[in-house]
């Protein structure tokens, strides 16, 4: 099957509810296009997805043509892993919906949001759960490989409060994965990245959280021993609210 068509995948995705994006169509450069710009890959297609059905039939698509399968939540990732030439990359996007229980303090977060988004949603309440330090960072690239950001001392890593995940497997089939439900899964997806499946959607634990200061600091590297020796020393009587990580260039 010709892969250069999106009108002819969509014939072969019976059922699909969300956009096929081919080479041939309008808007194919911007749809391809991740965070880091110096990648630059040409997938056969993009398939922007409305919800789990739409994820099982693009994953079934590519399992069944022995096609490369890229999973694009935000984009975010340095190396362009949301994209793939030659391939089909199934776009969680329009999976948007934020819905906030603030006396359950928790959040159920769609697989196609970034961070911004939904602090915004939780701000409103006072509550937050940690994340990473870019706004535009997708919430799925960063809770599958663990999520450090400035209230990871006091609140833990993203993993530490992902409550459940909804997930389409490479079979298309759709399970929960949780603490109480497929263990095992819930265990390899918190930090072991994206290839035990598609989250379609996260559930996470919130805290109260007022005023955040952050920002960088800069050091010379050669300095480095020194800088880390001292923050080594300073970390054990500061309070869990302050934390840091670094960075070498």
């Amino acid at each position: 099957m010709s892969m250069t068509s999106a009108e002819a995948v969509r014939r072969e995705l019976s059922g699909f509810e969300g956009q096929l994006i081919g080479p041939d169509d309008s808007g194919y450069d911007e749809a391809r296009a991740v965070y880091n710009g110096m990648i630059d890959r040409r997938p056969a297609l993009v398939a922007r997805c409305t919800g789990p059905q739409d994820v099982a039939r693009v994953i079934g698509l590519a399992r069944d043509q022995g096609l490369p399968l890229a999973v694009r939540g935000g984009g975010h990732h340095g190396a362009g892993l949301g994209t793939c030439d030659d391939g089909v990359v199934l776009d969680l996007s329009p999976l948007k919906d934020i819905e906030v229980d603030p006396a359950a303090r928790t959040v159920r977060v769609g697989g196609g949001c970034v961070w911004g988004e939904v602090d915004r949603a939780t701000n409103e309440h006072g509550l937050a759960t940690p994340s990473g330090i870019i706004s535009t960072t997708g919430v799925g690239g960063i809770t599958l490989g663990g999520g450090l950001g400035h209230l990871t001392r006091k609140f833990g890593l993203t993993i530490d409060n992902l409550l459940e995940a909804d997930l389409v497997l490479a079979s298309g089939e759709r399970v929960r994965a949780s603490a109480d439900e497929n263990p095992d899964l819930f265990w390899a997806i918190r930090g072991g990245g994206g290839n035990f499946g598609v989250v379609t959607s996260f559930l996470f634990r919130l805290h109260e959280v007022d005023t955040v200061v952050a920002g960088p600091t800069f050091w010379p590297v050669e300095l480095g021993a020194e800088v880390l020796a001292a923050y080594r020393d300073f970390l054990p009587d500061a309070p869990r609210e302050l934390g840091a990580f670094f960075l070498f260039g």
